[in-house]
Parts: structure tokens; sequence; C-alpha cells
């Protein structure tokens, strides 16, 4: 097992089995301090082989539906961080062995911390003789294990140095009597045989259903961690369901047997690896060597010092505190990974290995959010006499398409980025298209309303020229215009022929020019026309002044001539510059509702000015995807797709016309012409 889950099972026995539930009754009081441990400890075997049981039953569903996927989440960072935070936790473990103090027992977050400031409280009652004890088993181990590794290419096997330390310290101990001489604490009674099977008390279930599962979630980490980080060593993979469904049998079937929660022993497995097994046979052997040792030489270790065993785990664990050598190799390649061992290092260590993990696996996740919230978005342009497209700010040698501009975003698009990817196209096109929606609209209403007043000005004239004529047939039936005369009507008429005319003639100027036809003096003679300015006319004969006026004309033409100073230029980019846009989705994977909207509006709100979009690159996926969001309208077809980001390229080129692009030797020839 390891010393976490060891420390875990003790807290669930302890919480659910204190000692004040057993305390020895005398007559009809409770005698102080007197604890029935044989009772106690009973139940408390109960309790932990009921959890062990729920645990490894929740441990062989979740193999069974697959949940190991889990650990595809555990990235390198994570895991290397992950174990070396377990083996710090080991190693406080094994502290109070080592010094030979009796720390109080924590659980919880920060009960490592805790654990380590009661240590040091108690360094002054340091029992001298279990320091010196571990101070040359450490020694011998270390000097020993150098030795191996100088060996080992002229060894056959290498040599079982924690098997000789441990039979060595055996032998010394009994011999020397240093349990009773020196009072160094040994490991004791080891009772001999194999409890019968037995049901475990399905009436605690309810009580450790939640202990259970962060047992079984934290035996998987610890597992498949070191499973990982030895496959990455040796170069083999690990099937992390499988791990599962085995770890889950073991501790179902062991339960039965009134054994606690296991897992992989970190310092078990880097001490076989140290000692050369490869292969299941290993795994075997040491399980025939445990089961005699428990069967038959369950006494003979009777009298092995706890300080050697610790020296054994302290020193086996060096492999997993060579890992802080990734924390400087990290800063230099990748800050975010740097971010993602010093977060699971850290919330290991405060919040022990449970929710350590459900804190390092949420931090990972974030950062995958983060990264792909905020990719990387480019304009492409052509490597000239290829059909290859790359970033123009990242590459040399490329080139813009004229009229065209290729978009890329680094990662898929969906509803963390959506709107973010809408706003990048809009800042790497220059096209500001709520402006220029806007100015569009508004030489829209614009035009709309000179139509509107060409269609008044039109009635206007058809009654003024219906009173006019019936005017003159009433005064002058015989008259006949002059040539002067017809071009003022001719003016008149015509309000074009008025545009520009100089303040005081027909038609300019603030006040109205209207023009009346004089009555005839004489029957003989001519009638002619005369000028009246902002004169009061004749009702009768041509009506009011407010139907001779554009009601408003004056406000709606200061409008118009606003308008017509705001051009395209000072929005973004003119409106032929760019003719169509090609959206490359190679990058993208999936596509969710959110994004099938955000592409609607794209191609919605750039159609209102005139701008094709297209995309190119969309996986089958992808499609799909956008054929079941009822993305494809009768005008966003799939002629609007492409496979590749040249075929969108040619399709734009033929269908809004573009110049020819010029070979890769036309173009260097142009790029060296350029620079002399």
């Amino acid at each position: 097992t390891f010393a976490v889950l060891s420390i875990m099972v003790g807290g669930v026995t302890e919480r659910l089995a204190p000692d004040s539930n057993f305390l020895i009754a005398n007559g009809t009081n409770l005698t102080a301090g007197q604890v029935d441990i044989q009772a106690r400890d009973l139940y408390r075997v109960q309790v932990a082989a009921a959890t062990t049981v729920l645990g490894g039953l929740i441990q062989v569903v979740l193999g069974l539906v697959r949940f190991g996927f889990v650990g595809t989440y555990l990235s390198e960072p994570l895991v290397r961080a992950y174990t070396t935070a377990a083996a710090a936790h080991a190693v406080v473990a094994q502290l109070k062995y080592i010094f030979g103090v009796s720390p109080k027992r924590f659980s919880g977050p920060l009960s490592l911390v805790y654990t380590l400031v009661d240590v040091c409280s108690l360094l002054t009652k340091t029992h001298l003789p279990t320091l010196v004890v571990s101070a040359v088993s450490m020694t011998f181990l270390i000097s020993a294990k150098e030795l191996n590794s100088f060996l080992s290419p002229k060894l056959p096997v290498p040599i079982p140095v924690e098997l000789i330390t441990i039979v060595a310290a055996t032998l010394i101990s009994s011999y020397t009597q240093l349990s009773s001489n020196l009072t160094i604490s040994v490991v004791g009674e080891i009772p001999s045989g194999l409890s019968p099977p037995s049901l475990p008390d399905v009436h605690v279930f309810g009580e450790v259903v939640g202990d259970a599962f962060a047992l079984a979630i934290v035996g998987y980490a610890i597992s498949i961690s070191l499973g990982k980080t030895f496959a990455l060593k040796h170069g083999y993979k690990v099937d992390s369901n499988q791990e599962l469904v085995a770890l889950g049998l073991s501790n179902a079937v062991g339960g039965f047997f009134q054994c606690y929660s296991v897992c992989s022993s970190m310092s078990r497995s880097l001490i076989q690896e140290s000692t050369g097994g490869k292969t299941q046979m290993a795994g075997i052997v040491s399980a025939v060597i445990v089961l005699v040792t428990i069967l038959k030489l369950g006494p003979l270790f009777q009298e092995l010092p706890k300080a050697v065993l610790a020296a054994i785990v302290f020193v086996n664990l060096k492999g997993m505190f060579k890992q802080y050598s990734d924390i400087p190799q990290l800063w230099r390649n990748n800050k975010i990974d740097l971010a993602v061992w010093l977060v699971t290092w850290v919330a290991t260590m405060l919040f022990n290995l449970d929710l350590g993990l459900a804190a390092s696996i949420v931090f990972a996740l974030l950062t995958v959010i983060f990264r792909t919230q905020l990719p990387t978005y480019s304009v492409l342009g052509q490597i000239p006499g290829t059909d290859l497209y790359e970033d123009i700010e990242t590459h040399r040698g490329v080139r813009e398409i004229p009229g065209i501009t290729i978009f890329r975003s680094s990662s898929t698009v969906y509803f963390a980025n959506a709107d973010l990817y809408l706003e990048a196209l809009k800042e790497k096109s220059g096209l500001d298209i709520s402006k220029m929606i806007i100015y569009k609209r508004r030489e829209e209403a614009k035009q709309r309303r000179r139509d509107r007043r060409a269609e008044r000005r039109a009635q206007r004239q058809a009654k003024r020229e219906k009173r006019a004529q019936s005017a003159m047939q009433a005064a002058a039936p015989e008259t006949v215009l002059s040539v002067e005369e017809e071009e003022a009507v001719s003016r008149w008429n015509d309000p074009s022929s008025n545009e520009g005319a100089a303040p005081g003639e027909n038609g300019g100027g603030n006040g109205t020019v209207f023009v009346i036809p004089d009555s005839a003096r004489h029957a003989d003679e001519q009638g002619r026309w005369e000028y009246l300015k902002g004169g009061a006319p004749d009702c009768a004969s041509l009506g009011s002044v407010s139907e001779l006026q554009d009601e408003g004309s004056s406000s709606e033409d200061t409008l118009s001539r606003d308008l017509e100073r705001v051009s395209l230029g000072s929005l973004g980019k003119w409106t032929w510059d760019v003719h169509s846009i090609v959206l490359d989705l190679s990058t993208a994977n999936f596509i969710d509702t959110v994004a099938i909207k955000t592409l609607r509006s794209i191609f919605r709100d750039f159609d209102e000015i005139s701008v094709d979009v297209y995309m190119a690159g969309c996986q089958a996926k992808v499609v799909e995807h956008l054929e079941v969001g009822g993305f494809f309208t009768e005008s966003v077809t799939k002629r609007h797709l492409f496979v590749s980001v040249h075929d969108a390229v040619l399709y734009c080129q033929n269908h809004r016309g573009a110049a020819t692009m010029p070979s890769y030797e036309e173009y260097d020839e142009i790029q060296r012409s350029t620079a002399l």
C-alpha cells in the first residue's frame, strides 16, 4: 500500500470508531483512560474492510465504464509534480521513525504542515540510538547503491541491497536486543496465517461511501502516475482502464480477507526497479515471498527496527526528488507547463493527495481552456508559385492575395472564443463592419428620401404645368413664347438645371424664386415671364409657397452633404479593396451551436457590405455539425465550402476578378528589383 492511503484509512477508522466509544465500564462509571483495545481494533478492522470493498467495487465500475480516460488529463508535468509531492508525503510519514519521536496524527487539508510543525517541535526529544540506526542504514544503502550502479555493467543481476540490509539489521537487532536495551522501536508481533474470508459490514457503507470514493480515486491516481512515470522511462504503454479494474478487483477481493485499500507502492516500485525487476515475474516472486512471510516467516522479522524500514523508503525515494530539476527546464521551455507543475505540487502538499489531485486536474483543464480561448489569429498569404499559404507576419516571402483576406485561428471555434474570433476577424481584415453597415443604411435612407422628393417634385410639377397652361390659355390664348421665355420655362421645369445656381439666381439662395407669366396688356402683344424673389405669388395661378418648397428639404440636404463627407476610407478599408474573405477552418475539430451562430452573423454582416465569405479545410465532422445545426440556407449553401484554401482563392478570383498571380520566379524578380 501507500503511506497516504494508510493515513486516509486510519482517519476513517478513528472517525467511526473513536476511543471514547470503547471505554471500559466499571459498574455504573466508565474507568477514566482505559480503552477496550481488542473491541476497538476489531471494529476498526471491520470499518477498514468495508471501506476497502466499497472502494474496490467503485474502481471496478469506473473501469468498466471506461473512466480511465481521466488518465489522459494527467499530463506529464502534472504526473511528475504529483508523484514528487506524494514522495514528500511518504518522507514526512517516515520522519517519526527516523528520529524516534511520536507526533500527533493529523488528517485533512494542511495535515502535512501540521505534522512537520509537530515533528520539528519534538526534535529536542529525538531518540539518539534510533537516529544512529537510521543514519547508519542510510549511509550503507546509499554507498551500496552507488557501488551497484558502478558495477552494474559487470554484474549479471543487481545486488539486492535492501534485502541484505533487512536481514543484517534483523540479525543485529535480535542478537543485541536493541528493543529492550536501547528502547529502539521494532516491527513487533506479526500475526501468522490468513484470516478466513468474511462478508463486510454493509451497514457501514452509507457512512464511508465518500471516503471509499476518495480512496478509489487517490489509489488509481497514484497507480496510474507511477505507471506513466515508469512507462515514459522504459518505453511502454499503460492501459488506464485495465489498471482500474485490476486495482478494484484487488481491493474488492482483499476486503473479504480483512485487508485495507491497496495501490502501487512508490517505495516498493522504486526498489523493484532499482533491483532489476522488469516483468510480472518480479511481482509474482514478491507476492510469494510476502505470502510465505505472512504464513511462516513473520515472527523472524519481529526484531527488525522500524528505523531501517524508514531509511529504505527514504533512500529509494531519491529518484522522485530528482524530479525537482524539472522546474528550471520547464522555465526555459514552457511557462504554462511550469505553472501546472507548481500548482500541482503546492495543491498536493497542502490539500493532500485527494483534494490536491482534483485541484491539479481542474487547473490543468483551465490552462487548456485559456489557451484555446486566446489562440493566435493570423492572416495568410501565398508562397509565390505554390498552393501553400502561411502567416504573413511570421513568414517572409509570402504575399497577400489582392482583394482576398484569408483568416485562420490556431484552435477550434467554440463558445469560449466565438466572440473573440469575430472581433479578431474584423481587426485582421481591416473592415469595421458596424460602422460600414451604419454608413450603408444611411446612404440607403438618403436615397429613399431623394426618391420621395423626386416623386413629390414630379407631382407638383405636373400640377404647376397644368395650372400654368390654364392661366396662359385664359390670359393670352394666342401668346407665342420667345426663345428666351422657352428657356426660362425649361429651366423651371427641370430642377436639376438649378443645382449649383448661385444665391439670387433661379432656384438658389435663401429666398424662393418664382416664375410668373405676366398677362398681356394688349391683344397683339406677346406675354412675357417675370422673375420675383421672395414675393407672395398669386395663389390662384401658382398656389401657395408651401407647395413650391420641399418640406424639410433644407435639413435633409444638410444631412446628405454631411454623409457625403464620410467615406469608407475613414471607416476602414475601401469597399473595393476586399471583396472576399476565406475562413481557414482546418484547425477546427468540432463546432458548437454558439460558433454556428457566430459564423451565421459573419456571413450576414459581410454580405451587408457586399463582401463574400467562404470556408475552407473543414473536416467531415465539422460539416456534419454545420448541417445538424441548420447552418446552410438558400443564401449560404455548400457552395461556400472548399476543400483547401487554394481552391477557395481560385474561385474568388474567377468569381470577383483579380490580377494574375505571378509565378515564383516573377515574384523573386520583382523583389530583387524593388530591393535595388
